[in-house]
C-alpha cells in the first residue's frame, strides 16, 4: 500500500465543514485542528443549500421546557426528555455565539428577535435572516471567522473514505480528493476524530440535500464496529419545489407558518380533515397527505399569494431565486410540491457530550443521532443540535493530548475486489426512494434489502460500497420495525406496536446479518427489535 501518501497532523480531525465542522473547529481554537472540507470551504454544504432555520426558546412566552414538550411530541415516543431539555436550554447561548460572530437575524419594530411558527411547534421560535437566507448567513459567518482563525488548517476538496482503527481505538482517516480520482488516497493521522459529514439525503432520487451528505459518515463509522442507533427514521420534508432540480429547493417552513396553505389542482386545502394543526402538522403528517394527493393525480401546491409580495426577492431570497429558475412567480401562482428526503432522525449512536461507541471518535450535525428527534424531526432543531453538540464536543476535547498512530500505512486497507461496473449510484437512489421511501412495506423492504446487500459488497467503487453501508443499515431496520411510527410508515403494519416503543440501536454486523438470513429464506418471520 506504498502508493498512498501520508500527512500528519494536529492529531484533532474534524471532517465536513457545515455548520457543526466549523463551530466545532472554532470553539476548540486555540487548539490545532485539521478541517476536511468535500467542497471548496463555505461551498454547497446543507446550512448554504438550504434555508436551515433555528429554533430557540427566546421569546418571553416561551421557555426550553415548553420547546422540549414540543420534541418529545414529535419524537413519537423515543425522545429522551432529559437530552431534549438540555438541548433546549443551550439554544440561547448558541444564539449569541452566533450573534457575536456576525449574523444578523431579523428583528422586529421594537429590536427584538423576530420569531415565527413552524410545523409542529406551538409557539413561535423560529429565527431567520432574512427570510429564508438563514442557513447561507450562518455558513458565511462561521466560514469567515474559520478562515481567520491561525489554529484552523483547511483541506478543501477531499471526502473521507474509511476511519482507520487499531484495537478500537481511532488512529486516522483514509481520505481522497473530491476532484481528481486519479489523485492517490491521503492518509492522515489523528488521536480524535469528529464527523461532522451530514446527513443520508443523497441515498435518495429526491433530496433536498447535496451530493456529499450521502452517508458516508455513518458507514465508515459502522465499518469500523461503531453503534447506530435510529437509522429507519427519514425525515422527508414535505414540500420541496417540483421540477427536476438535484437537489430539490426547499420551499421554506416558515411561508406556512406566515399563512400560505397547501391545496390540491382543485384547490382544496387537503390537510383539513387530516390533522388539527392542518398544514402546520408534523412533517411525516403532511408529507404522506401530500403523496396521496400526488398519487390519485390531483398534485399538491403551496398557495403563498397571500403571504408574498412584489419584495419576494428581498424576503425570500433563496425562495425567488428558485422560482425565477423554474419560470414561476410565487406572488401569482401556487408553487408545486413534493415531498423529499431531507432529514436522518438516526446516525452515529452519540452520548450528551457527542462521544461515540469508538475511543477517539465523536460525532455531530445529522450524522449523529443525539436522542432529541426521536422518530421524527422538527423544524429548526437540526442547526440547533449542530451547534450545541459541536460545542459540548469541543469542550469534551479541549485540554487533551493524543497519540495518533506513526504508521499508518500498517493498518490502512486495500480496495476490495469483485467490483462490479453495472452497480450504479442511480441503481441506490432509485431503489432507495421506491423501495424504502415515504411509505413502505415488507415485500418491497425484502427486495431492496438484496439489491443493497449486494451493492455493498460489489459495488464499482468506495464511494458506492459506503453509500450502500448506509443503505443497508436504514432498510434492514426499517424491515425490522415492524410498525409505522413518526416518520417511519409501514403501509402494512399502520399503527404504533407499544413493543417497539424504544429507540434502534445496531450495528453493521446485524444489518448484514439480517441481508443473509432474508436471502436465505423465501418467508419472512416476524422480527424483534433491533439491538446492538
Amino acid at each position: 500500500m506504498n502508493h498512498h501518501q501520508i500527512e500528519p497532523s494536529g492529531h484533532v480531525v474534524i471532517v465536513g465543514a457545515g455548520i457543526a465542522g466549523l463551530f466545532c473547529a472554532l470553539k476548540l481554537a486555540p487548539q490545532p485542528v485539521t478541517l476536511i472540507s468535500a467542497t471548496t470551504l463555505g461551498e454547497d454544504s446543507f446550512g448554504s443549500t438550504m434555508q436551515a432555520d433555528i429554533a430557540a426558546a427566546i421569546s418571553a412566552d416561551d421557555t426550553p421546557q415548553a420547546h422540549a414538550a414540543d420534541m418529545i411530541a414529535a419524537g413519537g415516543g423515543l425522545v429522551e426528555a432529559a437530552a431534549a431539555l438540555e438541548l433546549a436550554t443551550d439554544a440561547a447561548a448558541r444564539i449569541e455565539d452566533l450573534i457575536r460572530l456576525g449574523v444578523a437575524f431579523d428583528r422586529d419594530y421594537r429590536g427584538e428577535l423576530a420569531t415565527s411558527r413552524a410545523a409542529a411547534h406551538s409557539v413561535r421560535r423560529i429565527l431567520s435572516v432574512r427570510g429564508d437566507f438563514t442557513g447561507q448567513a450562518i455558513v458565511t459567518a462561521l466560514t469567515n471567522a474559520v478562515r481567520a482563525t491561525p489554529s484552523i488548517r483547511v483541506i478543501e476538496n477531499h471526502v473521507v473514505d474509511a476511519l482507520l482503527t487499531e484495537h478500537g481505538v481511532v488512529r486516522g482517516l483514509k481520505l481522497r480528493s473530491s476532484e481528481d480520482g486519479s489523485a492517490a488516497p491521503l492518509l492522515i493521522a489523528a488521536g480524535a476524530v469528529v464527523l461532522a459529514t451530514g446527513g443520508i439525503g443523497h441515498l435518495f432520487a429526491t433530496t433536498t440535500n447535496p451530493s456529499h451528505a450521502n452517508g458516508i459518515g455513518m458507514a465508515i463509522a459502522a465499518r469500523a464496529g461503531a453503534i447506530i442507533a435510529d437509522p429507519e427514521f427519514v425525515q422527508f420534508h414535505p414540500t420541496a419545489m417540483t421540477g427536476g432540480r438535484d437537489p430539490a429547493p426547499v420551499v421554506t417552513e416558515s411561508l406556512r407558518g406566515a399563512g400560505a396553505i397547501l391545496v390540491n389542482r382543485r384547490g382544496q386545502r387537503f390537510m383539513l380533515p387530516r390533522h388539527p394543526l392542518v398544514d402546520l402538522a408534523p412533517r411525516d403528517t403532511v408529507a404522506r397527505g401530500i403523496m396521496a394527493e400526488i398519487s390519485a393525480g390531483r398534485g399538491a401546491f403551496l398557495d403563498a399569494r397571500d403571504v408574498l409580495d412584489d419584495d419576494v426577492a428581498a424576503r425570500y431570497p433563496i425562495l425567488h431565486r428558485a422560482c425565477v429558475a423554474r419560470g414561476l412567480d410565487p406572488t401569482r401562482q401556487p408553487i408545486p410540491v413534493a415531498p423529499a428526503a431531507h432529514f436522518h432522525m438516526g446516525g452515529i449512536a452519540i452520548d450528551a457530550c457527542g462521544r461515540s461507541s469508538i475511543e477517539g471518535l465523536w460525532a455531530a450535525g445529522e450524522v449523529a443521532a443525539t436522542a432529541t428527534d426521536g422518530a421524527n424531526h422538527i423544524a429548526g432543531n437540526a442547526v440547533l443540535a449542530a451547534l450545541v453538540f459541536a460545542n459540548r464536543i469541543a469542550t469534551d476535547i479541549s485540554g487533551r493530548t493524543f497519540a495518533p498512530a506513526s504508521n499508518l500505512q500498517r493498518i490502512a486497507f486495500a480496495e476490495p475486489g469483485g467490483a462490479d461496473p453495472t452497480l450504479t449510484e442511480g441503481t441506490l437512489r432509485e431503489i432507495m426512494t421506491s423501495q424504502v421511501g415515504v411509505i413502505r412495506d415488507e415485500e418491497l423492504l425484502v427486495d431492496a434489502i438484496a439489491v443493497i446487500a449486494r451493492l455493498e459488497r460489489d459495488g464499482c467503487n468506495s464511494t458506492l460500497r459506503n453509500m450502500a453501508t448506509a443503505a443497508l443499515l436504514i432498510a434492514t431496520a426499517a424491515w425490522s420495525r415492524r410498525e409505522s411510527r413518526g416518520a417511519h410508515c409501514r403501509a402494512d403494519c399502520p399503527a404504533e406496536n407499544p413493543s417497539f416503543a424504544q429507540r434502534t440501536m445496531t450495528t453493521l454486523a446485524a444489518a448484514r446479518e439480517i441481508a443473509d438470513q432474508l436471502a436465505d429464506r423465501p418467508s419472512i418471520r416476524l422480527p424483534r427489535p433491533l439491538s446492538a
